[in-house]
């Protein structure tokens, strides 16, 4: 048994009698260990590596099955885009054959972490913590169960989603400060960008400075209880990772040879477009993972949009194809880039691996009705009600309400925001289209013959105006 200051180990000990409650894990079928491989060689060659605490983290992957964790705090109920990189490299390593533990900030969410900041966030109440708390659990675990169905690997390591507040929430302030408090040292502290950024600018509370204690000891807690030797975290983590590093180091004494008493870390790159925006923003509003607040096609459209210069990059990241066939991916797009193929494939990718093949159906078919010219005839009316639940262009109203009725009299009363005035003047300047072909009488009725799988009716004003007619 290594040593452990007495300090720490009391801290530690406090902490280790709770870790279990609540905590969630679940296991993939174990694969035979092969040293061929190597998930860090990979993570480099996709670009996920920004920086790492040794040289030799590499070799200590390679030579056996290895626990690491990334952590969120619950400041929404859902994630988003910008979290997947990190959730990406975890499922990178959980295909591999490690067990990747994903850490909720419950405590840590409510002292808010000041890195990348310029002020502090507003905080949440228990309640509302808790509940992000659930949400981010479940949407963790389905990511990777969805991960490794569409990666296609029958093999893996483990997953565990742990809350922090297991161990934190039991640790006294006595404990604390006699323990991760009394082993660190202040300058090293102030040192750290994220404080320096908010001192010379807004100032930083003690509540916030502490944040990085409390990260560190996250990790003690978890290399003491679970034998997790490394960390990733955005690059903004690494001043916290660094502490974490420190924290076990000082109260475990490490043998150079002890391969398993060792702590490293390792920083993801911090994404930004080709035009130096942050990645993750489509007008200003996050794009979330959940379906609730942002549709499978409006996430589909996100990465559709994905300008040239970057969608080489984040098929890389984004998804699990192999360098291989990316390569031709952006060699097929350069020779015809009018055609959009590589984000094509990106948007394809990515939508199946958060929301499954079902919500790449979904986004595929709303893709088709609101930007397609081609014809709609093949369309289904259960997968356009399932790509539409809950969106206001969808109508679905008894048959005698429809049909026999003029399409001008349609749009103006079952669309949000026309009238039957306005739809006449857009049918008369030549804007008005049924099922992708325009409509030149202005007394032109809906038919039973014009519906498209006998419920089925699209009507179109201008480019963007959309009313989607389900009769029930």
């Amino acid at each position: 048994m290594p040593v452990i200051t007495r300090s720490l180990s009391r801290a530690l000990n406090a902490a280790s009698r709770c870790h279990a409650l609540g905590s969630r894990a679940f296991h993939a079928s174990r694969c035979t260990w092969t040293l061929q491989r190597n998930v860090f060689e990979e993570l480099q060659q996709r670009g996920f590596i920004a920086d790492t605490t040794s040289p030799s983290m590499s070799s200590h992957l390679a030579s056996a099955p290895r626990t690491l964790y990334s952590g969120v705090d619950p400041t929404a109920p859902s994630m988003h885009v910008g979290h997947l990189l990190p959730l990406l490299a975890l499922l990178h390593f959980y295909l591999h054959g490690h067990t990747v533990i994903s850490l909720i900030g419950g405590a840590t969410g409510m002292i808010g972490d000041p890195s990348g900041r310029s002020t502090e966030r507003t905080a949440l109440s228990p309640e509302v913590l808790a509940r992000n708390v659930e949400s981010l659990t479940a949407q963790v675990e389905r990511f990777f169960a969805k991960g490794k169905e569409h990666a296609g690997e029958a093999a893996g390591g483990e997953v565990r989603v742990m809350n922090n507040l297991e161990w934190l929430g039991k640790l006294s302030l006595i404990d604390f400060l006699s323990g991760p408090g009394k082993d660190a040292r202040v300058g090293p502290m102030l040192a750290r960008d994220s404080v320096k950024s908010r001192l010379s600018t807004h100032g930083l509370s003690f509540t916030e400075f502490t944040y990085q204690l409390l990260q560190a000891f996250d990790f003690a807690h978890l290399h003491a209880a679970h034998a997790c030797t490394l960390q990733l975290g955005g690059s903004d983590q690494w001043g916290n990772i660094v502490a974490g590093i420190e924290m076990i180091r000082k109260g475990r004494p490490v043998s150079v040879e002890d391969e398993d008493e060792k702590a490293f870390g390792v920083t993801l790159p911090l994404l930004t477009t080709s035009s130096g925006e942050k990645f993750g923003k489509s007008a200003g509003n996050a794009v979330w993972l959940d379906e609730g607040l942002t549709s499978v096609y409006e996430f589909y459209q996100f990465f559709l949009r994905t300008q040239d210069a970057d969608v080489e990059r984040y098929l890389k990241l984004f998804t699990f194809l192999p360098l291989s066939r990316i390569a031709e991916a952006v060699a097929e797009h350069a020779a015809a880039p009018e055609t959009r193929s590589a984000q094509r494939l990106l948007a394809s990718e990515v939508t199946s691996l958060v929301h499954g093949s079902s919500g790449l159906t979904r986004a595929l078919t709303a893709t088709s009705v609101l930007f397609s010219n081609a014809p709609l005839s093949s369309l289904r009316a259960a997968d356009v009600l399932a790509a539409f639940a809950s969106d206001s262009r969808l109508a679905t109203p008894p048959p005698d309400s429809v049909l026999g009725e003029k399409l001008v009299k349609l749009v103006g009363t079952l669309s949000q925001g026309s009238s039957i005035s306005q739809a006449r003047k857009v049918q008369q300047s030549g804007g008005l289209y049924l099922n992708n072909v325009r409509v030149d009488d202005v007394n032109r009725t809906l038919t039973r013959g014009d519906l498209i799988d006998g419920r089925l009716a699209f009507l179109r004003t201008g480019k963007a105006g959309h009313l989607i007619i389900c009769i029930a």
